[in-house]
């Protein structure tokens, strides 16, 4: 009755008793699904299931509470859902019904979700530590404060509270950190869907088009591959590209133009994230072809630093001194390449960090700093490279010929055990390459 995950109900076993022995046998785990969100009076956004929930069970129903007591007797893994009703099912779809999160989900045991009120209190006595995501959801954080009092209450009589509560990321953000063969699978799917929809794009560029054109046909080629989009869909022509997180996406292409896309496909939870950034009419002019060739090596950079054992902000550090280095080069900064880097003078053409890790979360979980040092990479993590520039259209003190261009490329990089996998490696990229496919369309 649901749709496969392309993640093995084993695996999601798996993955509960590791985070169960992490957490140790006198702990409980709490974990809520995403709160429905209403868009306008009885009209709500397409949901979306947490992160967290759908990482340790593929349940994609809303109105549900997983709760992990490692070493209990009648069953370790709880999930208490919404009931079967005919009534319902026939306005918003079907649903598992307790019984169902049993059988399809592969939970020990499952209660309707209306006795969580009576049930959870009873697990929670005689357990000392309470792993839960404090502060993301206040009203299911006032249940559970109500939940823990009525357990104190009961002290006199030889309840046994819990004393210490923790935060759930700690444990669960590492554990998803490092993706499963069967996670870059569908990583790698997503990447593929997502070049597809960049490539769309491009055919369908031309001057005059609108930027919604283009962000039309980006999520078509999603949605016909089963997809959706992971993020809000950047679409900015001409000085739009300059604007970081874009999105109003009603703007132009005059010929002249580029065209900057950030967006990326959401497969089975999954996301992929590429940008690239390319001219309106097929062919760059001289000053956008050197930004975006400054750009391209600085990505190039950034990539030979994505390996087993080296430093996260290798990557960005190798970035910033061939931008800086370039920008120098081309009179869009003065002074000495040293004095540039120290001082952040590059910042003010390259506000961003060169990438983010990748995963479930488009900005994923995970740490980029372990005991303020840059945390070494590792087979398993996947993260972005993206290098950009943009000089605003109203910046005089550069020459008129740079003023307005914003050049962002975007790759999706997992690391292996040798090296890296461009996970997009498949799009054209560099400024030939680009104007190649566009030549050929």
């Amino acid at each position: 009755m649901r749709a496969p995950t392309g993640i093995p109900a084993q695996a999601y076993a798996r993955r509960r008793r590791q985070l169960m022995r992490m957490a140790g046998e006198d702990a409980i785990l709490v974990l809520p699904a995403a709160p429905e969100r209403i868009r306008s009076r009885d009209t709500y956004f397409p949901y979306r299931q947490d992160s967290d929930l759908w990482y340790l069970t593929g349940f994609p129903e809303p109105e549900a509470v997983l709760v992990l007591v490692p070493g209990r007797r009648h069953g370790e893994a709880l999930l208490f859902c919404r009931e079967r009703d005919p009534e319902r099912e026939g306005w918003d779809g079907p649903r598992a019904g307790p019984e169902g999160a049993v059988e399809a989900y592969g939970m020990d045991d499952a209660y309707p979700i209306d006795d969580l009120d009576e049930i959870l209190p009873g697990l929670l006595e005689g357990r000392t530590r309470v792993y839960y995501h404090f502060g993301r959801d206040t009203e299911f954080d006032l249940k559970l404060i109500g939940w823990l009092n009525r357990v104190r209450a009961q002290v006199r009589l030889g309840a046994q509270p819990p004393h210490e509560f923790l935060e759930l990321g700690h444990l669960l953000d590492e554990m998803r950190l490092f993706k499963s063969r069967d996670e870059l699978k569908l990583m790698r799917h997503a990447a593929r869907i997502s070049m597809q929809a960049h490539e769309a794009a491009m055919r369908a560029a031309r001057p005059g088009v609108r930027e919604y054109e283009l962000q039309a046909e980006l999520e078509r080629v999603f949605r016909a591959a089963g997809a959706e989009p992971a993020y809000n869909s950047i679409v900015g022509a001409g000085a739009n590209a300059c604007v970081l997180h874009y999105r109003a996406n009603r703007g132009q292409a005059r010929d002249g133009d580029l065209v900057l896309i950030d967006a990326g496909a959401e497969y089975h939870g999954y996301a992929a994230d590429i940008t690239r950034t390319f001219p309106a009419n097929g062919r760059f002019t001289k000053p956008q072809r050197e930004l975006h060739d400054l750009v391209d090596a600085a990505r190039a950079a950034a990539l030979e630093q994505a390996r087993p054992g080296v430093p996260y902000e290798a990557g960005h550090e190798a970035a910033v001194r061939v931008l800086t280095e370039g920008m120098l080069r081309l009179g869009l900064l003065k002074g000495s390449l040293e004095r540039n880097l120290a001082s952040g003078a590059y910042k003010r053409y390259y506000r961003h960090k060169t990438g983010h890790w990748l995963g479930l979360d488009v900005h994923d979980v995970g740490d980029y700093r372990i005991d303020g040092e840059s945390r070494l990479l590792e087979p398993g993590m996947v993260f972005t490279i993206e290098p950009g520039l943009y000089v605003p259209a109203d910046d005089t003190s550069v020459a008129a010929k740079w003023r307005g261009i914003g050049i962002r490329i975007e790759d999706d990089v997992a690391i292996t055990k040798d090296g890296h996998e461009v996970l997009t490696d498949g799009l054209a990229r560099s400024a030939d390459e680009i104007e190649a496919f566009m030549a050929a369309r």
